[in-house]
């Protein structure tokens, strides 16, 4: 059950913080290219491949490097600061983009564009993970100040300012790539990443302070991933990621079979949108259920969703059932989100966040690579089918192991030690 906003302070006071405005503007730019980056890699490829299955080979590359480098960066930048990793993350990533672009434009060989994917994916700004991770700092207990109850509204809007960047991002992209250029998408998301990354690296002072040094040897070393109820959650985010990726080429697919090929951007824009919306009520609410149980209900209404999506032949009916899976990813995101708070020590907080973002990436990544085969081989329904099989294989697992998303009093074992820590109960 829940009760209205009025329970709990809300978005108002939340955006009243001070010094908050000066990281959530550059921010929103700079992290665009989760939103921006898949699509445009996919639409620039298949135009000059003509193949479906290569683009969402290239685009599962850059996905895999991002999964796989985003938590080491997440752990820099609590060693380091963030600003230490940004600047020349941004730079890199803005060449890495360029040189995708100059070889994909040039027909230069399937191996050529897999060995640019993989700079591209590996240097995206986790900007995400680091906003959150400043709403921790700002907000989150110290030494003699207890935690805000803003925490769980900065959660939500958190996730609603992503759905808000996957409403703009592909719609943008796609805009971008069907009316202007094939590769206009990827230049502007390359431009976004180098303004807004440099713009919120250089607002220090709202940082996370860096405590690596400060902290004892075994918690300095411990990974966020040691904790069970962390990789439970990188399962989670796995299939959320299959839905994204799946929808990106399906919809691609299905636009381009009813001869319409603009319709791939309103459609993908509805579903969205209806991650936004339900984000903004999530943060609406004062919720009296507890965040796993409000994962598992969430996570349970996606499956189910997701399931029907191979069966819709016509538009109207795609974009009803679209806008439907969309209302159910956000109260799995915003959950899980806020359970990391409970689960992770604030020294490896902006890893932790950066695991469940490469998680997403990766089961992106993965979904448009079979989604692209699918596509390319048996037509858009059966791509759609990736986000089914996704989504029910996380439910299963996550109901399987529900209980490892409650912490409780206990001793962190970690990687290369023992870390004491005394949890926050958190009711289902």
């Amino acid at each position: 059950m829940a009760s209205t906003v009025s329970d709990r302070p809300g978005y108002g006071q939340l955006l009243r913080t001070p010094g908050a405005w000066t990281f959530l503007l550059p921010g929103f730019a700079a992290r665009q290219p989760f939103a921006m980056l898949t699509i445009g890699i996919v639409l620039l490829v298949q135009h000059t491949t003509g193949s479906y299955g290569s683009a969402g080979a290239v685009a599962a590359f850059t996905g895999v490097s991002m999964a796989l480098f985003a938590p080491q960066t997440g752990k820099l930048a609590d060693r380091f600061g963030q600003r230490a990793v940004l600047l020349p993350g941004v730079l890199v990533h803005a060449a890495a983009v360029s040189l995708l672009v100059t070889l994909a434009l040039a027909d230069a060989p399937l191996w050529a564009l897999f060995a640019a994917a993989v700079p591209t994916g590996a240097s995206v700004p986790q900007i995400g993970p680091m906003v959150r991770a400043r709403w921790a700092a700002v907000l989150g207990a110290a030494p003699g100040r207890e935690a805000s109850p803003l925490l769980a509204t900065a959660a939500a809007f958190e996730s609603v300012t992503d759905e808000f960047t996957f409403v703009i991002g592909p719609v943008l992209a796609t805009a971008l790539c069907t009316g202007v250029h094939p590769a206009a998408g990827l230049i502007a998301e390359a431009a976004l990443t180098l303004v807004g990354g440099l713009l919120f690296a250089a607002r220090r002072a709202t940082q996370p302070p860096v405590r690596d040094r400060a902290l004892p040897g075994a918690e300095r070393h411990a990974s966020a991933l040691s904790i069970p109820g962390v990789r439970v959650l990188a399962i989670a985010f796995l299939g959320i990621g299959s839905v994204f990726g799946g929808m990106q080429v399906s919809l691609t697919a299905f636009a381009e079979e009813i001869g319409n090929p603009g319709a791939n951007g309103v459609l993908y824009g509805i579903f969205a949108a209806g991650n936004m919306l339900a984000g903004i009520a999530c943060g609406a609410i004062a919720w009296k259920v507890g965040p796993r149980r409000r994962l598992i209900v969430g996570y349970t209404g996606l499956a189910l969703t997701a399931s029907g999506l191979w069966a819709m032949h016509s538009v109207p009916l795609l974009a009803a059932l679209g806008l439907l899976v969309g209302l159910c990813i956000a109260p799995a995101l915003i959950s899980g989100y806020t359970l990391v708070e409970a689960l992770v020590p604030g020294s490896t907080r902006t890893e932790a966040f950066t695991w469940l973002t490469g998680a997403v990436a990766l089961g992106q990544a993965a979904a448009v690579t079979v989604a692209g085969r699918l596509a390319d081989g048996h037509g858009a329904s059966a791509g759609f089918l990736v986000p089914l099989v996704g989504t029910v294989l996380a439910l299963v697992t996550l109901l399987t192991l529900r209980s490892r998303l409650t912490p409780a009093r206990a001793t962190l074992t970690a990687a290369r030690g023992t870390v004491h820590r005394d949890w926050v109960a958190v009711r289902e």
